[in-house]
């Protein structure tokens, strides 16, 4: 009997095998009425840099019908261009047939693009069809990209002046470094996006001609998103950052957007002049893996500023003469907790000298604002130091004395910040006890208008931005 069961058995499976497949052949629909539904009617794959590859984005195909559903064809509609690149259930090709889905079920499309050169200066949008027929009926999904043109950088010495524009936009490999004696103009409305640690390296020095309807950004090379909706422009530490070594002389930046950085900018050493080595106007120095602005024996002024988050400390002032007049000092950094205070302070006296044997550190700051997440300086008491906060709204609680004028303690300023939002907004709420508390005295003529060109006026706000009223923004 057992002998007769193991013949048995086998055909039993075969049978059984052959009924579910007839079943299931039996069960494709041929209605063209049944058609897949897709997770999106575009594909909107971004802004991206003509001759590199997107990075890879997907939809869903879904078969909600209670039978197999089988798309007879899926083909590009403008056909093989060499742009787009598909994977349809797994399998990478230019054209698919016969593509079944089971009911109620799904597969994946990824698509990637290369974009051609456009010969322009502004982004072209480049689209094509996905197409998929079943039953006779063709329904379709949208590609879309927006193809910018670059003018790619790699290992650039600039060892005379150079003038950059602001045509297409650089894309900036390795190290960008301006030689002693060289100067690199860049003009008004330039963009420079950034690779994977490459830094911007001033042995010379950099003029950088932002003005306030066009503006300069530097920043990383990601333009796509981290994920879903949420973009790279986010993301610190995307590349190395600004250096300007000891041998670099009078620098001027002015409406420039410094951000996402390793190291943030970083002024070092550069002790034998009696002028700012660096000076910052309306700039913005946002998003550092570090510190956003780091001075090492050194002169730097700043007017104007939005110098905000980072993970240790906002700001590092070691030796040097620095001024800071209508500055945001913010911390709502996205990726940790505070490491250290916004203002950091060291080699203010005998009690923290660095044995360099140069002058201590001093510091002015004027109508500035000091508050965000963690401390906001590093030294509470600056008692004998050469460091001024006159006027300022600051976190800490604490009283007015000599190097502590006329400032508002426990002061939340209220910006529009929310941080778990993505919200990095430093303007003034509606109620913000910063507005029109600022010493018209104080106020240095390059504060005259701030980052958005609103002029302060006779009764200037606390920080970098000039007051507007809600409704108004």
């Amino acid at each position: 009997m057992i002998s007769r069961l193991k013949h048995i058995f086998p055909v039993m499976v075969m049978v059984i095998a052959m009924i579910m497949t007839a079943c299931i052949e039996d069960g494709v629909t041929t209605s063209p009425s049944d058609q897949p539904s897709f997770s999106t009617d575009t594909l909107n794959m971004g802004l991206v840099f003509t001759e590199a590859g997107t990075p890879t984005h997907s939809f869903t195909v879904y078969n909600r019908h209670d039978k197999v559903l089988n798309i007879s064809s899926i083909s590009l509609r403008e056909g093989d261009r060499g742009i787009f690149r598909l994977n349809v259930d797994g399998f990478m090709g230019k054209t698919f047939s016969n593509v079944e889905i089971r009911p109620n079920d799904s597969i994946f499309v990824f698509v990637e693009a290369t974009l051609p050169p456009n010969g322009d200066v502004v982004p072209i949008t480049i689209e094509d069809h996905l197409d998929f027929m079943t039953n006779g009926v063709m329904t379709s999904v949208v590609l879309r990209a927006d193809g910018q043109d670059v003018e790619r950088k790699r290992g650039i010495i600039v060892a005379s002046d150079e003038r950059w524009t602001a045509g297409r936009p650089y894309q900036i490999f390795d190290s960008l470094v301006v030689a002693e004696g060289a100067t690199l103009t860049v003009d008004a409305g330039a963009t420079l996006y950034f690779h994977d640690n490459a830094k911007l390296h001033i042995n010379g020095t950099l003029k950088c001609n932002g003005m306030v309807e066009r503006p300069i950004n530097m920043t990383g090379d990601r333009i796509d998103n981290v994920v879903s909706d949420i973009p790279f422009d986010l993301m610190s530490g995307q590349w190395a950052g600004v250096y300007f070594g000891s041998t670099s002389r009078d620098n001027e930046i002015s409406h420039t957007s410094i951000r996402n950085t390793v190291a943030g900018v970083v002024v070092d050493s550069i002790v034998d002049t009696s002028t700012p080595a660096v000076k910052f106007v309306n700039c913005i120095l946002r998003n550092s893996a570090s510190s956003a602005l780091t001075v090492i024996h050194s002169n730097v002024k700043a007017v104007g500023c939005e110098i905000a988050d980072a993970a240790n400390g906002i700001l590092r002032l070691r030796g040097g003469n620095s001024v800071f007049n209508h500055c945001t000092f913010a911390n709502y950094y996205l990726f940790s907790a505070p490491g250290d205070a916004i203002i950091c302070y060291s080699h203010l006296n005998a009690d923290s000298d660095d044995a360099s044997g140069l002058p201590y550190t001093t510091a002015d700051f004027a109508n500035c604002i000091i508050y965000g997440n963690g401390a906001d300086m590093s030294h509470g008491d600056l008692t004998g130091t050469g460091v001024m906060i006159r006027n300022c709204s600051l976190k800490s609680a604490g009283v007015d004395d000599d190097n502590f004028i006329a400032c508002l303690w426990e002061c939340d300023p209220l910006y529009y910040t929310v941080r778990n939002e993505y919200i990095f907004d430093y303007r003034l709420k509606d109620e913000s006890p910063a507005i029109g508390v600022g010493n018209l005295d104080l106020m240095l003529p390059e504060a005259s208008i701030d980052i958005y060109g609103l002029p302060r006026g006779y009764n200037p706000d606390l920080g970098a931005y000039v007051y507007t009223p809600s409704e108004e923004q």
